[in-house]
């Protein structure tokens, strides 16, 4: 234990769930980003000492076990910023949202990490909804996963004075993500490496129109969704990293749907328009990549409205909610 820092006493356990999240939706980069209905599920229960980890599903034998678990150690800085710690903490998740693809895996530990401490904080101690998000954000680098990962739905963030902030807007309900995940993961690094430093002026102009256009397709005229997904800032520079994700945006283009790459790939998603068209790219999808060398897991995955949840226990008895 720090000196000076309260203990979170044991014997609390508490839960949350949080969804996967699509970053950029082509021209938003690093500012928009839409919940997707895939949870990840994370408990943790206070003991006397000692820190475990037990997972299953995505990152099962791969991720530490230990207190150097990514949840389980940003717990702890967060609760350390807060002046308190724990001694001891058995974590348990089902993880469900595929590592390094572009779907917000890390955003979602980051985010169930803050939301997890703070539940565990006394109910006077607690943050507020702009607070666990600057938080969790600041631990991810940047808020666009972290935002509809916490609020669910479509979500616009951005940097004010050192401080992230973000507007939730609620999608058409009409609205269905079809996406399609390849075997292999890519760093988030390795695809943002590719990106040059600057762009000429009238690339950043028509790249902010079509994000204003995005934002208008998706919440009043979904028939507008080609159009508003058109990117000029990243997909295509990092096409020497995932040369068959930027194929395959670019053959689902070509057909009229709406593909973008997911995040900094190498997933790649179409905002389709009703189950109809979803089915139709859904098979699209399945049609271009039969020649692929690896294997991709295509499917529909509805616009996630809800965000976190989080419970919390002592005893097994509800203490809050």
């Amino acid at each position: 234990m720090g000196q000076g820092l309260n203990r979170v006493p044991a014997g609390l356990t508490v839960s949350v769930s949080v969804p996967a999240t699509s970053a950029n939706l082509g021209p938003g980069f690093d500012s928009m980003g839409l919940a997707l209905d895939l949870r990840d599920e994370v408990s943790v229960t206070t003991r006397a000492e000692g820190f475990t980890a037990h997972v299953d599903g995505e990152g099962a034998g791969v991720v530490p076990t230990d207190g150097s678990h990514l949840v389980i150690s940003t717990l702890r800085a967060h609760l350390r910023d807060r002046g308190w710690d724990v001694s001891g903490l058995t974590l348990t998740a089902i993880n469900r949202i595929p590592h390094g693809r572009g779907l917000g895996s890390s955003a979602a530990a980051h985010a169930s990490a803050v939301l997890l401490a703070d539940a565990l904080l006394p109910e006077d101690e607690r943050g507020s909804e702009a607070e666990l998000l600057d938080a969790a954000s600041q631990l991810e680098g940047h808020p666009d996963n972290v935002a509809p990962a916490l609020a669910g739905g479509l979500t616009v963030s951005w940097d004010d004075d050192g401080r992230y902030r973000s507007a939730f807007i609620r999608p058409q309900a009409s609205v269905r993500p079809v996406v399609a995940v390849p075997e292999q993961p890519l760093s988030t690094e390795t695809a943002r490496g590719l990106l040059p430093a600057q762009v000429p002026h009238h690339v950043a102009a028509a790249n902010s129109g079509r994000a204003g256009l995005l934002v208008h397709a998706l919440t009043q005229d979904p028939s507008l969704l080609l159009p508003g997904t058109r990117d000029w800032l990243h997909q295509d520079y990092r096409e020497p990293a995932m040369p068959e994700s930027v194929a395959l945006v670019r053959g689902l283009r070509e057909q009229g749907l709406a593909a973008v790459v997911s995040g900094a790939g190498p997933t790649v998603m179409v905002l389709a328009v009703g189950e109809e068209q979803a089915e139709a790219a859904r098979s699209a999808m399945r049609a271009l990549l039969a020649a692929s060398a690896q294997s991709w897991r295509v499917s529909i995955l509805p616009v996630d409205a809800v965000g976190a949840k989080v419970k919390a226990h002592r005893s097994g008895q509800p203490i809050s909610g």
